[in-house]
């Protein structure tokens, strides 16, 4: 399996109709009601394939990623960068399996290098970082890691806001950012980090409406924590 259209088994020109009756058709056939509970993780690539390819946005996104990253890989890059022992080489395997959707290889690579504290930008293109970085936010929110994921995500929402890159998928950035700090992130993380995570958003240019709920936030956590005292 090469990328997520090959999952998909369609091709790179592929309708919004053709992406939906294919995902259809694999999922009957690789479901775990019906193939068994060894197929789980074979459907959540599939998912994960259709979520990005049934959004126009996100689509445009990932074949900019991976053709601009996977064009100058050559033949068997993976089992080269596998042989090498550099930061360079291990930050762009995270995203080459990132892009073929082995994502639990990427996670582990990343943690064994450090985890957040693995600086990707220093040893990747500007852009591929980016990418790269979103995707892997992805992964980590989707498997309950939120904190890392908003680590991630605010790092390269401040970049976009210093240079742009994503432009319209910027939007989307933001959005999803959101819904993690308001949905997940606060249940993940004791009150003091919460406060960081907070006034990290505030830096990060969001709307006076966003800064209010995150103002009112703040303030009911601090409140909280004089009463501890």
């Amino acid at each position: 399996m090469n990328n997520y259209y090959d999952l998909l088994g369609i091709s790179q020109g592929a309708s919004g109709t053709e992406i939906k009756k294919a995902f259809r058709e694999k999922a009957k056939q690789i479901h775990p009601d019906i193939a068994g509970s060894s197929q789980s993780g074979q459907m959540r690539k599939l998912i994960s394939a259709y979520e990005v390819l049934s959004s126009p946005e996100r689509r445009f996104e990932y074949d900019k990623a991976y053709s601009r990253f996977i064009k100058k890989c050559g033949f068997n890059y993976r089992v080269w960068l596998n042989e090498q022992d550099d930061p360079e080489s291990q930050a762009k395997l995270i995203f080459y399996e990132l892009l073929h959707l082995e994502e639990e290889s990427a996670i582990d690579i990343w943690r064994k290098n450090g985890g957040l504290d693995f600086r990707m930008e220093k040893f990747m293109d500007r852009e591929d970082w980016m990418d790269c970085q979103y995707i892997l936010a992805e992964e980590l929110d989707k498997k309950g890691f939120s904190f890392e994921a908003f680590k991630l995500l605010a790092a390269i929402l401040s970049e976009e806001r210093r240079r742009t890159y994503f432009k319209l998928f910027t939007a989307e950035i933001e959005n999803y950012l959101k819904t993690l700090v308001k949905n997940r992130l606060r249940h993940q993380v004791e009150d003091e980090i919460w406060l960081d995570c907070l006034e990290t958003m505030m830096q990060l240019g969001f709307s006076a409406k966003d800064e209010k709920f995150f103002m009112r936030s703040m303030a009911d956590t601090i409140k909280k924590l004089r009463v501890k005292q």
